[in-house]
């Protein structure tokens, strides 16, 4: 599985090394993801996400019941 949070859904960014005479070699950005594992009341059973360090962030603010309605609706398996 690729690195890709489940729940804003950013990948990691290409781009280019630039040297000090200018070359270009390729470099990728990777995201902050972490493996997390929480309690979802609604279905009695825990349920292990993959998410960027912001979108643990958002699932605090939120809630994971209404986390896990909008990865549904992006069309994510949980």
């Amino acid at each position: 599985m690729s690195a890709h949070c489940q729940l804003t859904g950013v990948k990691p960014i290409f781009g280019n090394n630039v040297s000090h005479s200018h070359r270009r070699t390729r470099r990728r950005w990777n995201l902050n993801i972490q493996s997390r594992r929480y309690w979802l009341p609604g279905e009695g059973r825990f349920v292990r996400l993959t998410l960027s360090a912001r979108a643990i962030k958002t699932v605090d603010k939120i809630g994971i019941e209404q986390a896990i309605a909008r990865i549904r609706a992006r069309g994510e398996k949980v």
